[in-house]
């Protein structure tokens, strides 16, 4: 590999790109790095210095590569995501897939990565791919002409810049650059808008004692992601397998920590706007460091406002002050620890989302349908909300669970026309804010990554036929196709006809 950064490396300005991705987060990423293997010349734009988003710059999340495969056993998550988990894993940079049944009957399994060697894994596949990055680089407006994007207006060190594109795509996670094209967008009123967080992680946890308490008070904890009585989840069930656990990983995330909980809220050493929770980090060695990623929640602040942003960050740091002392002072194994990273940017939880040409709804998940424009699948449930109170990672609403799984606990197929926005021409949508319903909001990393990578797929088609991402809604095969040969998983065995499958620890 040749020196990278050298002057003749750097893009160029005045070139006519033919796909430009603007976001680097989950779904940016996969974009630009599927664009680039179908053919495209691509230019990555990022706002910040980091590539990566929710899984390094406002994370690391705490799922990681979590719901790749259905409460049936199927993995229905392949390409980008499965690609790069499995690279970390052969590395040495990941957990083994956590499989044990309690999880696989929910389809709530997870693989933990570190999340800093994801970050270089995908700045070395930019370069592998020939990408060009510009960093530090703010996306402040479309170029337009009439109804069709032709490129985006940048500011960074050089000032403002246009930059030409055939195909634009917005993976700015919010939103931003399509509103800036005229795109309708939609978005919940501010009161009751769901809380963000901002994340931090420890080091120096005492691994065996914290285990100990886990498996000797399994009433402590709340369970209600993996219970299920239909598939035999139990509350009872899951409490024995918990109490019987040998190994921290197989903790996997636990959340509650009810009576240490309430008397610190008692002693006023906790706040009442989240829960208490820990996931998980690996390093190299084997060694584990706590994420703790719900202890500071903010409603009522939607992200198109920097004010509110701010409010935002400043309040999540106080709760965050807080809730450090609660699990240094009052859990078991965290009393030598110490925080070694925050987050710099706050986990958004909603935000605009485009009007495209198929509004994905709650139906679409609780049928699991298909379509004929599939682009990649996924297995979240429905209604899945998080509230600024001490029931955080609880989908808990006016006192009951609103949460609806698929049809035969399986999967659904998300279609292409859902990054197809109306009117504006030559841009597409990933990420958090493709065509969909609140009540199923396409944010976890797992699906941004899926969305991600049809768009790029679909937009280096694009450039080099000539189409636009609207005549590929009815000329959709060579997208399927590329997906496929890329390792996307478009289709799976009919539930209806198959018995519940056994769950694997790897592919």
């Amino acid at each position: 590999m040749g020196v990278v950064g050298r002057k003749e490396d750097y893009g160029d300005y005045g070139r006519l790109y033919d796909v430009i991705v603007a976001g680097g987060g989950t779904s940016g990423i996969p974009a630009a790095i599927a664009a680039a293997r179908a053919g495209a010349k691509v230019l990555l734009i990022e706002r910040t210095g980091c590539l990566g988003g929710q899984f390094s710059v406002s994370g690391p999340a705490g799922f990681c590569y979590a719901f790749l495969r259905n409460s049936r056993g199927q993995r229905d998550v392949g390409g980008f995501a499965w690609e790069t988990y499995r690279k970390l894993f052969e590395t040495g940079h990941a957990l083994p897939h956590y499989l044990p049944e309690v999880r696989a009957n929910s389809g709530y399994t997870f693989a933990y990565v570190d999340p800093d060697w994801w970050t270089q894994l995908v700045f070395d596949m930019m370069d592998e791919e020939n990408v060009d990055l510009l960093l530090d680089t703010l996306v402040v407006d479309a170029v337009m002409d009439g109804d069709t994007i032709k490129g985006v207006v940048v500011e960074n060190a050089d000032g403002r810049v246009e930059i030409r594109g055939k195909v634009v795509i917005d993976c700015t996670g919010e939103a931003y650059l399509s509103a800036k094209a005229g795109v309708e967008t939609v978005m919940l009123d501010e009161e009751g808008f769901p809380p963000h967080s901002l994340a931090f992680s420890v080091d120096g946890v005492d691994w065996d004692r914290f285990l100990m308490y886990v498996r000797h008070n399994p009433k402590q904890f709340s369970w209600r992601e993996i219970q299920n009585d239909s598939v035999g989840n139990t509350k009872e069930r899951i409490r024995e397998f918990y109490a019987n656990l040998t190994d921290i990983k197989q903790v996997g995330e636990i959340v509650g920590f009810y009576e240490l909980r309430d008397a610190a809220l008692e002693n006023g050493d906790w706040h009442p706007h989240s829960g208490a929770g820990v996931f998980f980090t690996p390093k190299e060695g084997a060694h584990i460091v706590a994420h703790l990623q719900h202890s500071s929640q903010v409603s009522d602040c939607p992200p198109t406002s920097a004010w509110h942003i701010t409010h935002a960050i400043r309040e999540c740091r106080r709760q965050n002050k807080i809730a450090w002392r609660f699990f240094k002072n009052y859990v078991p194994g965290f009393e030598n620890s110490y925080i070694t990273k925050v987050a710099t940017e706050l986990r958004l939880r909603e935000g605009p989302r485009i009007v495209g040409d198929y509004t994905f709804r709650r139906e679409d998940v609780i049928e699991a349908r298909l379509h004929p424009d599939v682009i990649g699948k996924s297995n979240f449930i429905a209604d899945s909300q998080h509230v600024a109170s001490m029931d955080t990672l609880n989908v808990i609403k006016s006192g009951k669970t609103l949460e609806k799984w698929p049809h035969h606990h399986g999967s659904y197929d998300l279609p292409y026309r859902i990054l197809v926005p109306q009117k504006v021409e030559n841009l597409l949508a990933a990420g958090k804010h493709v065509s969909a319903d609140s009540a199923v909001y396409l944010r976890y990393i797992q699906q941004t990554m899926v969305t991600g990578q049809a768009a790029g797929v679909a937009a280096a088609i694009c450039a080099k036929t000539g189409k636009t991402p609207r005549d590929l809604e009815n000329d959709h095969e060579e997208l399927q196709k590329v997906l496929v040969e890329q390792g996307a998983i478009l289709y799976l065995q009919d539930p209806d006809t198959i018995e519940k499958v056994g769950h694997r620890e790897e592919d």
